[in-house]
């Protein structure tokens, strides 16, 4: 059985953090759906990209939907006219319907989806609140306050 290990992926992504854990559970052999194969990469620091091989699919014919932290990107083949006349000798395109399923971070929303020679690219984008943003906090040196000095009298 193989087995990938995912940790090092953990300490330089950002916005995909449960993604990882959500890949390595699929990763076992009798639960892993394997089609349409997809890359996920990263092109900068809060911006992501998924690329997903659906040759043969159009544009009507695939959706994408992401609601509440789920992307679930869906492809079905709308049937041919003369799909019974047509005799192949070795079919090795698949075009049968799918849906994939993909967690998202909080604050990941899909910026755009495109398909082009046959590959889907959704782009995401990761918006984290200025209030959720780490701020810098001035640190300043307390000065000692005087002490007070009683004066005293004689008599």
């Amino acid at each position: 059985m193989r087995h990938v290990d995912f940790s090092p992926l953990y300490r330089s992504t950002v916005g995909f953090d449960r993604m990882f854990t959500l890949l390595d559970s699929l990763a076992q052999p009798e639960s892993a759906p394997s089609y349409p194969p997809y890359n996920i990469e990263r092109t900068a620091d809060d911006t992501y990209r998924i690329t997903m091989a659906v040759a043969g699919f159009d544009e009507d014919e695939l959706s994408v939907e992401a609601h509440r932290n789920v992307l679930t990107i869906k492809g079905a083949k709308a049937e041919e006219e003369n799909a019974d006349e047509r005799e192949f000798l070795h079919r090795g395109i698949a075009t049968r319907a799918f849906e994939r399923r993909f967690q998202l971070a909080d604050h990941v929303e899909v910026s755009a989806a495109g398909l082009k020679n046959g590959l889907l690219h959704v782009d995401l984008k990761r918006n984290v609140p200025e209030e959720m943003k780490p701020r810098r906090i001035a640190i300043t040196s307390a000065k000692p306050a005087e002490a007070p000095q009683i004066e005293g009298q004689t008599n």
